[in-house]
């Protein structure tokens, strides 16, 4: 089972010792059937989930991942987006970072800063068959709103990892991401096996907590199911 996640608690089969984080919102996202979903946007989630953004979940197969790696170049500025796939790889090719292959646990961050423009960088590969993961956007703190644009394309064996989780922005349990990316986040791709349990437990000050699944089903107080994303209160619970 394969999730991503942002500061909850989530044991995935038994009950807890310890009663976990209440989910205060619950969502499916809204899409039009195709293969991305938007789970968060600054009209719903967005305005509780500050820095975060959006939040799109893409699952695509056979000829339709050609068509969603083919989106017309289009500019972004004052946000950041960090791209996480779940299933499947794309070829990426940045005249910074070189060539490469961005597949699970592998991380494509984009810094627009003061304004880029993006969306030919990746590639499927021409045999791919299913491609899966998660793009979050993020508000940048006023000190960076307006530098440089940034981008950085990280295979899976250079990101940091404890445990069953990817530490995909910041720093937890003593794993560092690689990832250039305002301090006071962290995000995290987990994977659990079945009936396996984890606790993730927030650093002091970090005051909002959520979760999505990408695979399987999971127990984080409420049974979730692949697809769903929830939003846990802030009452300094696991």
């Amino acid at each position: 089972m394969r999730t991503l996640s942002l500061q909850p608690s989530f044991p995935a089969t038994e009950a807890p010792a310890a009663a976990p984080r209440a989910i205060v919102h619950r969502t499916r996202g809204n899409g039009s059937g195709g293969p991305i979903t938007r789970l968060m946007s600054p009209s719903d989630l967005g305005q509780v989930l500050k820095p975060f953004v959006f939040l799109d979940i893409f699952d695509a197969q056979g000829s339709v991942i050609h068509t969603m790696s083919g989106m017309p170049l289009h500019p972004h500025s004052g946000i950041a987006t960090v791209t996480v796939f779940t299933e499947g790889s794309m070829h990426y090719h940045d005249q910074t970072t070189g060539r490469g292959t961005i597949a699970y646990g592998g991380v494509e961050w984009m810094r627009a800063g003061i304004g880029v423009w993006h969306g030919k960088e990746m590639v499927p590969p021409a045999d791919a068959s299913c491609i899966q993961g998660f793009q979050l956007w993020l508000a940048l703190p006023e000190a960076v709103e307006l530098a440089e644009p940034q981008s950085h394309y990280i295979e899976a064996q250079h990101m940091a990892r404890t445990g069953p989780a990817h530490v995909v922005i910041g720093r937890y349990d003593g794993a560092q991401s690689p990832v250039d990316a305002p301090d006071g986040i962290n995000y995290l791709l987990v994977t659990l096996k079945p009936g396996e349990r984890w606790t993730y437990h927030p650093p002091a000050g970090h005051l909002v907590g959520w979760l999505a699944v990408a695979s399987g089903t999971l127990d984080a107080g409420e049974r979730l199911q692949r697809g769903e994303m929830v939003v846990f209160a802030d009452n300094g619970a696991p």
